[in-house]
């Protein structure tokens, strides 16, 4: 497979690629534990909680494009709130000589997936470093999300559809 070369102002993606991460970057990241210390002394007790995560692609020139993985995740003991992070993890990418039906589904399936691993690493390190034990998220069908919200889009558009005829 052709490897991306390196110019002094980056690297230059491969065209026959379809896909290329040109950057990876943090944008936001909060870690909230509001009961602590008292909290920290349960890190290895089982815990309820709760991971979302959601994408969000920006046009920037050309074939280039910022796409956000927005995650947010809560942990609770018995009831009461014991860590809460927030993260908007970017990568820039830049898509090769793809078809336009192609476009969406690189955007909203491949980049995110491409991203997906350091921005669950960061989540580990963060819940370990915040006296808690490493949260450790499953794989995410990164496919299945933008099935699903393709089928629920198109619901709320023949509804629309309907509610207005």
């Amino acid at each position: 497979m052709a490897e991306p070369t390196n110019s002094p102002t980056g690297p230059t993606p491969v065209r026959n690629v379809p896909i290329t991460v040109l950057a990876q970057y943090l944008k936001d990241l909060s870690f909230e534990s509001p009961a602590a210390p008292a909290s920290v002394g349960s890190a290895t007790e089982l815990r309820d909680g709760s991971v979302a995560v959601d994408v969000e692609v920006h046009p920037m020139t050309g074939s280039t494009y910022e796409i956000i993985l927005r995650m947010r995740v809560q942990a609770s003991l018995q009831g009461k709130p014991i860590y809460l992070l927030e993260m908007l993890y970017g990568g820039v990418v830049q898509l090769g000589d793809v078809p336009p039906e192609a476009v969406e589904p690189l955007l909203l399936v491949e980049g995110p997936r491409l991203l997906f691993p350091y921005a669950r690493a960061i989540v580990t390190d963060m819940t370990r470093d915040g006296g808690f034990a490493p949260l450790l998220i499953n794989p995410i069908d990164f496919s299945a999300l933008y099935r699903d919200n393709r089928r629920r889009n198109e619901a709320a558009q023949q509804q629309q559809a309907a509610a207005t005829a």
